[in-house]
Parts: structure tokens; C-alpha cells; sequence
């Protein structure tokens, strides 16, 4: 019997049918709780519907907020309290009664109906990496492990559809544990390896390299398909699984006009771009939420299951209010205009949303102007996929400083996310060693958030 990583065993009807000496001992442990077969078997029957849910979510779009995100400047304003906490940014209505944005927050404040905010987001980890870690995983850092991404989860668990990566980043991996962990690289994110705004914007090795006709293209494949026999007559360690894995993933790309054009912007109309806040790269080179975010939506359309974005630098230890000036209005109004296209386009309910950060930032103003790293209580923001339209999940203090009701957990917020594209993040993974490894470990679906 495989071996099985702790809080599973329910979750395996075939555990029932030759009950090994440790399922003796386990069904003695629930006489002693008073619980009979019969309560094992109903619990076992509730885990296992549980697991085999039909997902809510045929896609993932992952918008990361690099450096910390400051939650009392956006999502969860705080005007009662002293000017030194919550700062000089005014606070305005959102189409749900009685909850107020920041007021850089105009095009996102008039889609709250269709919006979860979690203003009770925490954990401890105040580093930087830890705390992406942490909010990537859904697990502590380890010094012994790196764990998996969820984008890399969801590749490794769900596969491909059509000719597409299942997990790809915009526009670069913006952060060292946006990939693979403990699986394989071939479970690593496609980058697009440069801005979509960018004038004649192009993804790197999505063409054939000039002399390469079709014919060669396929001759070079036929080639290749001869020594990958040979190879797979042997032994295969690792590297050459993952290097056949992108070989096959390129072959893929190249051959699918439909996958390559998903990977630009060409077709979209003005009108859609202007839906986004795409504005034209002048003088000065600055990215573009809205390109990101466009970008975005034509990968979850053409089939990727897992898209992250990254956007911004929010790491505002001084000059704070100049930072949230220059970033937040572009993100607000691209972020509106995704929510708003893909509620258009009949795929928000298919398509889960998840906005996050590493951390939020101090709840006090300091010396030179800025916030500094808080990881104790901060705003993420989902939609989609099977998260309930239009509320307030949790709350902080007064300060913004601690969670007042229901704190998320980064194992529950996890746990919820893999629930929603059918994964059950109990099932155990094989890390190095043939260490199983839960996808997550001791979380819980946080049901307060479905719809």
C-alpha cells in the first residue's frame, strides 16, 4: 500500500477493502472517541464527495502585488482613526453599502458588488521571501524544502489543455517561489520575458528561427523523435523527463497558430484597451497593468489554466503616498476592466481571481514618510471561480493593525483555492527522498468565501 501523508486515510475508499494493522488500530482510536464504523464510513463517504467536487474554477489569474501592498490605502481604509494611521489618502463609497476604498480605488469601488474582499488576511512571516513563500505555498518556510507554487500544483495535478503551458507567468517569474519547489522543472511557469505594452512586443522563442521553413520545422521534429526513442530505451533520470517535457511543450506552441496568438494582443479592440487603461508608452518606460492584465485574460481563454501577473513595486519604506500615486490608479482602472470584460464575457464564474501580496504595510505612518512590512493583518481580494459576489470577509481593528473577525490563515486561503479548481489539497505529493508531502498541510476550506 502506498504510504500516505497524515489526515488522508479517509480519503481512499480502497483502504476499506483489505484493512491493514495500522486501520485495525485507527478504528480502535475511534471507539475510544465513542465513534462506531458506521461514523467512519460516513466520514470517510463526506471526505471523499468533498474531494471529487466538480471545480468552480476552469482557470486561475493570479494578479501578485510585488513588495508588500498597503491595505489601509486601498481595500480597507480607516478614516476614524489618528492622521498618523490613516494617512492622507481620503476614503470614498463602493456600490456595497457602507463599505469605502481608498480614493485612488474610483473603477474598482464601482465593481465591489462583484468582488470578495478578505480584510483579515495574516500570518508572521515579515521577510520578504518568507512571506511570498508563505502566501505561494500555503506553507511556513522550511530550510529543508522549497514547496510548490500553486500555479505549479495546479500544472502538476491538472496537465495541459491544448496546445498551451498550464502555468504561465506575466511577464516574468517576478519572484523566487513563483515556481516549481520540490517537483520537477517541467511543472515550472512559461514566461512571457518582457512586457506586453511594449512597442512591437513579441514572446521570446514562440517563432522559428529565420532559415526554418515548416519543412525543416518538421524535419527537425522527426529528428528529434528518433533520439528521444533511443533515450526512452534506457533509464531516464529527471532532467532528461524535463527536457523532453519542453521540447514537447515547444513543439506544441510552435505548431498552434491558435496558442500563439493568444500570447498577443493583436485582434483586441480600442475599445477593450481603453476598457483596460492601456495608454500609450511615452518618453518614460513604465508598465502597463492594463497590457498585464489583457494579456491575462487571452491565456485563461485560449486554455492555460494558471496565470500569474505581477505588477508594481510596492515596497514603500519612504515617500509611500508618491509610490501609491504613480502605481494604484493604473492598477485600479486595469483591474476594473478585467473584472468587468470577463463578467462581460460569460467567464468570471469559471475563472477564479486572486489579488495578493506578500504582506500589507505598518499601520503607522513612519519618520520618512512610508509604511513598513505587516504581516499580521492585510487585504487580499478575490472573485470568480466560485467566490461569493459582493462582500466584506473579516475585518481589522480599528487601526488596521490586527484581525477583529474571522482571520484567514495562509493554509486555509490556500486550501480554498486548490478547492475551487478541484484539487484536494490532503492529497499527498512525492517530494525528494519519496517523501509524500500534503499539498497542504492542517487548512481548511474557508466556506465563508463560496458562493
Amino acid at each position: 500500500m502506498n504510504a500516505a501523508a497524515p489526515g488522508t486515510w479517509f480519503a481512499d475508499p480502497s483502504h476499506f477493502c483489505r484493512p491493514s494493522r495500522r486501520e485495525f488500530l485507527y478504528a480502535g482510536w475511534l471507539g475510544g472517541l465513542g465513534l462506531t464504523l458506521g461514523d467512519a464510513l460516513r466520514m470517510q463517504s463526506a471526505h471523499a464527495a468533498e474531494a471529487k467536487s466538480s471545480p468552480r474554477a476552469k482557470s486561475v489569474i493570479h494578479i501578485y502585488l510585488n513588495g508588500g501592498f498597503a491595505h489601509m490605502d486601498s481595500f480597507d481604509p480607516k478614516p476614524d482613526a489618528p492622521l498618523e494611521y490613516r494617512g492622507i489618502l481620503n476614503p470614498i463609497d463602493t456600490s456595497l453599502p457602507g463599505v469605502q476604498f481608498s480614493e485612488h480605488m474610483q473603477h474598482t469601488a464601482k465593481i465591489a458588488d462583484k468582488l470578495t474582499v478578505v480584510r483579515s488576511m495574516t500570518h508572521t512571516e515579515v521577510d520578504h521571501n518568507r512571506g511570498q513563500h508563505s502566501m505561494f505555498t500555503g506553507y511556513r518556510p522550511s530550510p529543508a524544502l522549497v514547496y510548490p507554487s500553486a500555479g505549479s500544483v495546479v500544472a502538476h495535478q491538472l496537465g495541459t489543455r491544448g496546445a498551451t503551458p498550464p502555468y504561465v507567468c506575466v511577464p516574468t517569474q517576478g519572484a523566487d517561489y513563483l515556481g516549481s519547489g520540490y517537483l520537477s522543472n517541467a511543472n515550472g511557469p512559461f514566461a512571457l520575458g518582457t512586457d506586453p505594452a511594449r512597442p512591437g512586443f513579441t514572446v521570446r522563442d514562440l517563432s522559428l528561427p529565420k532559415g526554418v521553413d515548416d519543412a525543416r520545422f518538421e524535419s527537425r521534429k522527426s529528428w528529434k523523435e528518433l533520439v528521444d526513442y533511443h533515450f526512452h530505451q534506457q533509464e531516464q533520470d529527471d532532467s532528461l523527463v524535463t527536457m523532453d517535457s519542453f521540447y514537447r511543450r515547444a513543439y506544441d506552441l510552435l505548431g498552434s497558430p491558435e496558442a500563439k496568438n493568444a500570447f498577443s494582443l493583436n485582434g483586441e479592440t480600442e475599445q477593450t484597451k481603453e476598457l483596460y487603461g492601456m495608454k500609450p508608452w511615452g518618453p518614460i518606460l513604465r508598465p502597463s497593468a492594463g497590457a498585464r492584465f489583457l494579456i491575462a485574460r487571452r491565456l485563461v481563454e485560449a486554455g492555460v489554466r494558471f496565470v500569474t501577473v505581477t505588477y508594481g513595486a510596492w515596497d514603500t519604506h519612504s515617500y509611500h503616498y508618491r509610490g501609491i500615486a504613480t502605481q494604484l490608479p493604473d492598477f485600479d482602472r486595469a483591474f476594473a476592466g478585467l473584472i468587468r470584460d470577463l463578467d462581460d464575457r460569460g467567464m468570471l464564474d469559471s475563472t477564479l481571481i486572486v489579488v495578493n501580496s506578500e504582506f500589507g504595510r505598518t499601520p503607522k505612518v513612519n519618520a520618512g514618510g512610508g509604511r513598513d512590512h505587516w504581516p499580521r493583518v492585510f487585504s487580499v481580494v478575490m472573485a470568480g471561480g466560485g467566490i461569493k459576489r459582493g462582500q466584506i470577509y473579516g475585518s481589522s481593528d480599528g487601526l488596521a493593525a490586527e484581525p477583529a473577525a474571522n482571520a484567514l490563515s495562509v493554509e486555509d486561503y490556500m486550501t480554498t483555492l486548490y478547492h475551487l479548481v478541484g484539487i484536494d489539497a490532503r492529497k499527498a505529493l512525492m517530494s525528494p527522498g519519496d517523501r509524500p508531502q500534503q499539498i497542504v498541510m492542517n487548512g481548511n476550506i474557508a466556506r465563508g468565501l463560496l458562493a
